[in-house]
């Protein structure tokens, strides 16, 4: 009787379900966020009329002139479509890079100092946070009507409370690790741990917590154009856009659906995004 000997079977690793697609999400977010981006930024420049202009009958249907149709005063819904985005998109990066600023500085400064000063100034913007975002920018809107620059200090306002405690906790991580104890007994200055220990090593927390405002700055600037606040008169706006034509939406579609589509899909997308860089930065810290 022979025996035959084989040789024992490679165990191949396992694969991980659902990998290809988590690394395909990302990659489709940051597509839709740049389209709709360099829609919003580029897309005056080629709007095929004016976009304050009447030029048709109210809720006409699309056609071969007017290819998303008109809106309730007869203008051209493509035209506004893509003259109305700037102003959101540009209001909301500029109140979410304040409002970034504001909490790095704040949390920083609440991390570095004493326990108890560093305390106070947290109860200070715990104040601030206690009050209703919405409220902050009615406030501020009203103070100064037509004011994008009011919008924008109420957006960074509303939303640099929670970026300035998670940057405190991300500080208050660094300052207490081991390094920064053995560069502190080395004769490191405060500048020195600083610049070299603590901004590197919350850069990553600093880019998640700003693409996550980044959606709460959407959804503001969103609010107060569907409330009509900031930059008036016949000036496109997306939510002042879908504020003006739901009235007509079961004449037309078109007016309605097209801004707010696109105010989701930026809103998804760099939710999305904030979502990957969490993943990449806790990856990145284990």
């Amino acid at each position: 009787m022979t025996t035959v000997l084989t040789a024992p079977r490679r165990r191949t690793r396992p694969s991980r379900p659902g990998t290809p697609g988590r690394r395909r999400l990302p990659l489709l977010a940051g597509a839709g966020t740049l389209l709709v981006l360099l829609l919003a930024v580029l897309g005056p420049l080629a709007a095929p009329h004016s976009p304050t202009a009447q030029l048709a009958a109210p809720f006409q249907q699309p056609d071969g002139h007017f290819l998303l149709g008109t809106d309730v005063l007869g203008r051209d819904v493509a035209s506004r479509v893509l003259s109305g985005g700037r102003t959101i998109v540009l209001t909301a990066l500029a109140g979410t890079a304040a409002a970034g600023a504001v909490g790095m500085t704040v949390g920083v400064l609440a991390a570095l100092a004493a326990r108890r000063l560093g305390d106070l100034l947290i109860r200070c913007v715990d104040a601030l946070a206690a009050i209703p975002a919405l409220l902050v920018v009615l406030v501020l809107s009203a103070g100064f009507p037509g004011s994008d620059a009011a919008l924008v200090a109420a957006v960074a306002l509303a939303t640099a409370p929670f970026s300035t405690r998670v940057l405190r906790a991300a500080a208050d991580t660094v300052l207490n690790s081991g390094y920064v104890e053995a560069a502190r007994a080395r004769g490191d200055t405060r500048r020195a741990v600083l610049r070299y220990d603590v901004l590197p090593n919350i850069a990553g927390p600093a880019l998640m917590d700003s693409a996550l405002r980044l959606v709460a700055s959407l959804h503001l600037t969103a609010t107060a154009g569907f409330l009509g606040l900031g930059q008036g008169g016949a000036a496109p706006d997306w939510g002042r856009m879908v504020s003006e034509n739901a009235p007509g939406a079961t004449l037309a579609a078109t007016p309605f659906l097209a801004p707010a589509l696109l105010l989701v899909l930026l809103s998804v997308c760099v939710g999305l995004l904030a979502g990957g860089l969490a993943d990449t930065v806790g990856r990145g810290a284990a």
